[in-house]
């Protein structure tokens, strides 16, 4: 029996687990999860009642395997949520499935709306070139915006930065007004100081000509020829957020003879004489534990990773170190009532806005992004009458607003929000909570250049898989992580040596899965 080790209990982590629990009598499988909580950024987190989701998880994917292993875990919905009912939204729902009144083991359809806050007005994301956009934006700035992307195609820019990716694509009026700021505040480092690859995994083919074809296709009633990411109009959900799923497939795990330990970080990771992780040493309460393993699954970040090893030489260790991550800090805070109006055709409790997410696109606060839970799903909120919302922001560990107290944070948050106009005074919020994540975005400067050194020395090492966000570096959707750690597995049951189906996930100029 091989003995397998998983760093991390995390999407990929977990999903590379539930894989190999599939096949009892060949391994042997113990999880190694440095927290106490289950999903890595994909997880919830319960503060009296209301539940948080840390950066937002639409579960949407072309992948059939992927689709399938979330209705095995988590079946769709077979009446609407209580939100719904009461509205009389419409939503996708499957015969037989469960009600979500009746049991809370249910994957919810909800419609998605995102939507950026610019100059205190909402813009449709990504930008329409509708009646709405062209009120909002003013006929002369619309009429630059249209010159400048004319100009863009016609002395298309080399790609050498993410600043010359959305240029190309947008036009410099558009980027100036929508990405450059964003972007910076998103990663603290100005757009043309980063790699276009960001834009080539997360955007894909979106841009202003892939908008209008999508567009005139719904005006006239045809289907449109694929789906980008960013134009979804539906998307499935766990009933109480997405560390539901992974708590459920941590469960399921474990019940099948797995060996899952929390509050273990992983520190030293001993290659033996011939290239083999052999053994993988951790803490737990003080404590150093050490593990013998066959094989190891990695999905600790990179930089960790080979930190821990042993016998690596000067220069990949030089780029390990070097390369730069962005952390994460939300405070979920409760508010009475909000002074935002929903002027759309969507109905909701309350009358609250639409979104799930709204991208702050605001020069004077640093706020990245703001959350609505209730529209994500009602179960996350413990009494709808209220607005549970989540305000997001992009920083470094030990920085400013990292270092700043939860008390201190919070009061700084809620200003920002008065200072936008969400609220009239701090007295709306009723409670708070913060939460930070570290490394939670694997960003693409610095060593990231010499990515591809690092990778080929890493697949020398035979039984070590790099799997997920972290485990690759590479700033991946939720169901690219768990397609990596499915790669992974079908090659340790096969025996396949060569890595480059795993790191391909995720790479193609189009959404990889594309049917």
């Amino acid at each position: 029996m091989r003995r397998v080790v998983i760093i991390g209990a995390g999407p990929a982590g977990l999903t590379a687990a539930y894989e190999l629990s599939k096949f009892p009598e060949k391994f042997s499988v113990t999880v190694l999860e440095e927290s106490n909580c289950f999903g890595g950024i994909a997880r919830t987190v319960e503060h009296n009642g209301n539940r948080m989701d840390m950066g937002g998880h639409r579960f949407f994917s072309k992948v059939p395997a992927v689709n399938d292993w979330w209705e095995r875990m988590m079946p769709t919905q077979g009446k609407p949520a209580k939100d719904y009912v009461a509205l009389g939204r419409a939503c996708t729902v499957k015969d037989g499935g469960p009600d979500p009144e009746q049991t809370d083991r249910v994957m919810l359809r909800r419609n998605r709306l995102s939507r950026i806050f610019f100059r205190d007005k909402f813009f449709d994301y990504p930008i329409k070139l509708s009646a709405a956009t062209i009120r909002n934006m003013g006929l002369g700035t619309t009429f630059a915006v249209g010159c400048s992307y004319l100009w863009s195609t016609l002395f298309k820019r080399q790609e050498n930065s993410l600043e010359d990716f959305y240029v190309n694509r947008f036009g410099k009026k558009l980027y100036s007004m929508f990405f450059e700021n964003y972007t910076e505040n998103l990663w603290g480092r100005h757009p043309r100081n980063i790699s276009p690859e960001w834009g080539k995994q997360r955007v894909k083919g979106l841009s202003i000509l892939v908008i209008l074809r999508t567009m005139l296709e719904k005006f006239f009633h045809r289907t449109p020829r694929k789906v980008e990411t960013s134009l979804i109009e539906e998307f499935a959900y766990p009933k109480l957020g997405p560390g539901q799923l992974w708590e459920l497939t941590a469960h399921e795990v474990a019940v099948s003879g797995a060996n899952i330990i929390t509050g273990a970080k992983a520190v030293r990771i001993r290659k033996s004489t011939d290239n083999l992780i052999d053994a993988v040493t951790y803490v737990k309460g003080g404590r150093e534990f050490r593990i013998d393993c066959d094989v190891l699954i990695s999905s600790m970040p990179l930089k960790d990773l080979v930190g821990a090893m042993n016998d690596v030489p000067d220069d990949i260790r030089r780029i390990a170190n070097g390369l730069p991550y962005r952390d994460y800090m939300t405070v979920g805070v409760l508010v009475s009532k909000l002074n935002l109006r929903n002027e759309t055709d969507i109905k909701t409790a309350g009358n609250i806005i639409p979104d799930d997410w709204v991208y702050v696109h605001n020069r004077n606060v640093k706020m990245g992004r703001f959350q609505v839970y209730n529209n994500w799903s009602p179960y996350m909120v413990r009494d709808n009458r209220f607005v549970w919302m989540g305000l997001e922001y992009f920083c470094n560990e030990g920085d400013e607003l990292w270092s700043m107290s939860d008390d201190a944070f919070a009061t700084f948050a809620v200003n920002e929000m008065v200072t936008m106009n969400l609220i009239d005074d701090a007295a709306k919020v009723t409670d708070f909570h913060v939460e930070r994540v570290r490394k939670a975005y694997p960003a693409y400067f610095d060593t990231y250049a010499e990515i591809d050194t690092l990778r080929n020395y890493l697949d020398t090492v035979s039984n070590l898989y790099c799997v997920g966000r972290n485990g690759q570096h590479r700033y991946n959707n939720l169901d690219h992580s768990m397609c990596t750690s499915f790669e992974a597995v079908k090659n340790i049951l096969a025996g396949v040596a060569d890595k480059s189906n795993i790191w391909s996930v995720n790479t193609e100029k189009e959404y990889h899965e594309a049917k």
